[in-house]
């Protein structure tokens, strides 16, 4: 008597015999990255929001004036310093791009700031701010014979300082990432103008500006998303002083970690996902093209 089975009877082979050699070492190479990534992202991310679960925390936040100042320093930084980079970066990516042997030695020491570790970078810019010992109220001092000011003790100076050297740190990569744009552009455009009599404002207008619009955009909203997190910047430079009033979004949750506010601290950094996701959405949408 013959027995008839079901497909579902027929036992299936086992996993390693249903995949092939390649994609067996795929998933034995992607396993640590997947815990890792499981473990030092999707964990203290997911941490986090359970922390700033509580609307207290917000209610909070929303009553600490330091808060608040905390959210308009963010948006000065981010509007000035951010566009001020970015205007200075292009500008600069052009006078790289020109074919001159000292350019090449000095784009070597154009590079070096953004090269450098920010901790002795920005640190040993706060010592010569210093009133007392340092090299700037110092030369002041020796070429008019007057105390120089108190750079750090002035809220607006401060954060002014802080957006300075967070344009000087990061300039250099800004402009290399531009630079490479210019340079894909084919110079048969430019030979064309200059056979047109066309001068140097029409060729930005006309050639390189069209060319690297795109490119100018996208690095402008990441280099945005990347500011919000810049927490060297301030902190290491000002530390938020004085009176706490130099704070961005991205260093003030330090200052509750300091009060012993683990939920203040955790609230204030999810309050920057309003900033960051609608950048994210809008560069991801602009890639996608």
């Amino acid at each position: 008597m013959a027995i008839t089975l079901s497909a579902s009877d027929v036992p299936s082979p086992p996993l390693s015999a249903r995949l092939s050699p390649p994609q067996v070492w795929g998933i034995v190479l992607l396993a640590p990255y997947l815990l890792v990534f499981l473990a030092f992202v999707v964990y203290p991310v997911c941490y986090g929001l359970w922390l700033a679960r509580h609307p207290a925390s917000y209610v909070a936040l929303y009553h600490d004036p330091i808060f608040a100042r905390a959210a308009v320093n963010t948006l000065i930084f981010l509007v000035i310093g951010i566009n001020i980079k970015m205007l200075i970066a292009l500008f600069l990516s052009g006078f790289f791009a020109q074919q001159r042997p000292w350019i090449r030695w000095l784009s070597v020491i154009f590079i070096l700031p953004w090269a450098v570790p920010s901790i002795p970078t920005i640190l040993s810019v706060r010592f010569m701010l210093n009133p007392e010992w340092g090299v700037v109220n110092q030369l002041i001092f020796k070429f008019t014979g007057d105390d120089g000011p108190n750079w750090l003790n002035d809220p607006a100076v401060a954060l002014a300082m802080a957006i300075g050297v967070h344009i000087w740190k990061s300039l250099p990569f800004w402009t290399l990432i531009l630079l490479t744009g210019r340079l894909a552009i084919s110079h048969d455009l430019y030979e064309a103008s200059d056979v047109d009599g066309a001068n140097w404002w029409q060729k930005f207008r006309y050639i390189t500006w069209p060319s690297m619009q795109t490119l100018y955009i996208t690095c402008t909203l990441l280099s945005m998303i990347w500011t919000l997190g810049d927490f060297n910047s301030v902190y290491l430079l000002t530390g938020g002083g004085p009176a706490d009033l130099t704070h961005v979004l991205s260093t003030l949750g330090i200052r509750y970690l300091r009060l012993d506010q683990l939920s203040l601290a955790m609230a204030s950094i999810v309050c920057a996902m309003p900033f960051v996701l609608p950048l994210v959405y809008y560069m991801m949408k602009r890639l996608s093209r």
